[in-house]
């Protein structure tokens, strides 16, 4: 039995989902989901139960103090709710639901189900999901983010790639399966964070994917200090590589050849999209993309998330 109370009515919600561990390289999808519940004052309006889904010898709880008091924090996985004012802050134009946990340890059908149970009660129209893999991608170019979707007119409506993905999978494929079945439309969002410097944060493939995540949902998102932290993060990894002849050969290799792949046909319909992008982000239209600017960059998603999985293991 689900309960929403103090939940308000939502406007066209959006449910975007992040987890941490397996399906979340860099930790970089976990923290953009952490990124908006900030930016958008999230509030914290369920919380699934620990004992049902996390085994505590993997994911242990904490011990902490709050004004002299020992208090335990258990893993687990929240739902938050975040109310977007469109741009002259007269309305709403499209309200978050944000699902940020671990991966959980067991009883995943039933964990999905919890969180489909939630998504059907707030109304949500569609699920994106967060995930980041790593991959033979050079840190000095545009973090490659793939969206996929098992819907063909979801692809085809939203300019997705069909899912043709078999292997191993985490949590994020077995929930967007089970979103399919559900009948609810279910994206996909992957970065691919370069193998060779796997380690958090990667700030640089989370602006990446709120990038294309706005892009998706067609809403704005502030994005505060995360484009000078992920240029800080750049000049780090520069500096480590130029101290590692090996390593700076090897990224080198990486950059040649992503620089020398197959780029996609500029077709007449690929160009005024691009085009409507741009007049979108300059004078601001639906979604409220705002009285600002940013290069979009080219496209470069992965063309086989399989791929990226197989690397990645």
């Amino acid at each position: 039995m689900i309960e929403l109370e103090g939940v308000p009515e939502l406007v066209d919600p959006v449910m975007i989902c992040a987890f941490e561990g397996w399906n979340d390289a860099g930790d970089s999808a976990s923290a953009a989901v952490g990124h908006l519940d900030r930016e958008f004052k999230g509030e914290v309006f369920a919380a699934l139960d620990a004992e049902d889904y996390y085994d505590f010898q993997v994911n242990r709880p904490t011990v902490f103090l709050e004004d002299g008091v020992r208090k335990i924090t258990w893993p687990t996985t929240r739902l938050s709710y975040a109310r977007i004012q469109d741009s002259n802050g007269k309305g709403k134009a499209r309200d978050l639901v944000l699902v940020r946990g671990i991966e959980p340890s067991m009883r995943w059908r039933s964990y999905c189900n919890e969180l489909l149970g939630f998504a059907h009660e707030l109304g949500v129209e569609m699920v994106v999901l967060l995930g980041a893999l790593l991959g033979d991608t050079p840190h000095t170019r545009p973090v490659p983010v793939s969206g996929v979707t098992s819907d063909a007119d979801l692809a085809e409506t939203m300019d997705l790639e069909e899912t043709r993905y078999e292997g191993p999978t985490g949590i994020v494929g077995v929930l967007q399966e089970a979103c399919t079945h559900a009948g609810v439309p279910t994206v996909s969002l992957w970065a691919a964070v370069p193998h060779y410097v796997s380690q958090p944060p990667n700030p640089k493939a989370t602006l990446a994917l709120l990038n294309r995540l706005e892009d998706l949902i067609d809403v704005r998102i502030p994005l505060g200090e995360l484009p000078e932290d992920a240029r800080a993060w750049q000049l780090g990894v520069d500096q480590l590589a130029a101290e590692d002849s090996e390593v700076q050969e090897y990224v080198q290799s990486l950059e040649e050849a992503r620089d020398t792949a197959e780029l996609p046909e500029a077709s007449g319909e690929a160009i005024a999209r691009e085009f409507e992008r741009y007049l979108r982000r300059r004078d601001g239209g639906p979604g409220q993309a705002g009285p600002y600017f940013r290069d979009p960059g080219p496209s470069t998603s992965e063309k086989d998330e399989g791929r990226e999985s197989d690397e990645d293991e």
